[in-house]
């Protein structure tokens, strides 16, 4: 894939720290993927050097509004079981660690751009398969809720609209925002995938095997334009997974490269034309091909920049609740 030129200063900010290699070695998440996105939006000319924000990890405070102490102890002194490390399914080390206070840190940083420019753009993040107590599915720390929390906490914004477009279900989001009315959580996903326990989303749209890029963006688009008109959210954090790919290695849904673009279109375009800013990160992407994933990614990049200068900017306390 060729990415565009952006044709002078790109108009959001890429977040992105060295540190983001989640060290998981020979492993199918390809945890290099955040280094070869951001070498490529460089390479390209798409973005330069000054596009890019490096974050602070989230501190304890800021993570600590979401998970139990317990478990940010175990992280942080090596002491999970070999329970924690099975459930979590990945290689544990310091760097991994490091890694998701790192990825918290950034999309906090990335709502706080997308509160003021319209798109922040984690290149990194989405880890929705984390619980407050445990990890899961390759998720320790909940970036997502972490952001919203800490941009709650601080008054900027009172209700969060969570978009997961990862082929599997966000149960770590849906469980943390079960009984929080400030915070409406929609899963677009295939039904017979992991995780095996789905807790519901607000919304929760369950697709059957298979389902290819029409059926996908016909079913996304009346719920999610209902729930943002309905729910007129502060903020919306994108979790833009590359894995309903129709050639990802733990998907199987049949999205081509054109309609995975689409669907970012989709969601990035009718919130940013309803003043609300979108905060992007990445989540899973596991393609036969390392390229094809990091294809997937970039193009959500130039989505993000299409959307934004076609839609222009409306700050969302010209149009929100706030």
């Amino acid at each position: 894939m060729d990415v565009p030129t952006s044709n002078g200063k790109l108009p959001f900010k890429l977040i992105y720290h060295d540190g983001y290699d989640l060290n998981f070695g020979p492993h199918v998440f390809p945890s290099q993927k955040y280094r070869l996105i951001r070498d490529r939006l460089l390479a390209t000319g798409f973005a330069s050097e000054d596009d890019l924000l490096e974050p602070d990890p989230a501190s304890e405070a800021e993570l600590l509004l979401v998970h139990e102490r317990d478990w940010i102890d175990r992280l942080r002194n090596g002491t999970l079981s070999f329970f924690d490390i099975r459930r979590l399914e990945v290689p544990y080390s310091r760097q991994m660690v490091r890694a998701f206070f790192l990825a918290a840190g950034g999309t906090i940083l990335a709502g706080e751009c997308a509160l003021r420019d319209g798109v922040g753009f984690n290149i990194g993040g989405g880890f929705h398969h984390a619980f407050p107590g445990h990890g899961e599915g390759f998720c320790a720390i909940h970036d997502v809720a972490v952001a919203i929390r800490t941009l709650q906490r601080r008054g900027v914004i009172r209700r969060a609209m969570v978009v997961d477009c990862d082929v599997h279900q966000g149960n770590g989001t849906a469980a943390i925002f079960a009984r929080d009315p400030s915070v409406l959580t929609l899963s677009i996903h295939q039904y017979n995938n992991y995780p095996a326990e789905k807790p519901p989303s607000s919304i929760d749209i369950h697709l059957a095997d298979g389902v290819g890029d029409e059926e996908y963006l016909t079913k996304l688009y009346p719920p999610y334009e209902a729930a943002v008109t309905g729910f007129r959210p502060d903020i919306l954090f994108y979790i833009a997974g590359a894995d309903p790919y129709y050639q990802d290695q733990l998907g199987g849904l049949s999205l081509s490269l054109e309609g995975l673009k689409e669907r970012d279109r989709m969601v990035i375009e009718l919130a940013l034309s309803r003043g609300v800013g979108v905060a992007v990160t990445l989540a899973g992407g596991y393609a036969e091909k390392l390229d094809d994933t990091v294809a997937i990614h970039c193009n959500t990049a130039v989505a993000a920049r299409e959307c934004l200068l076609e839609t222009g900017w409306r700050a969302a306390q010209s149009g929100g609740s706030s």
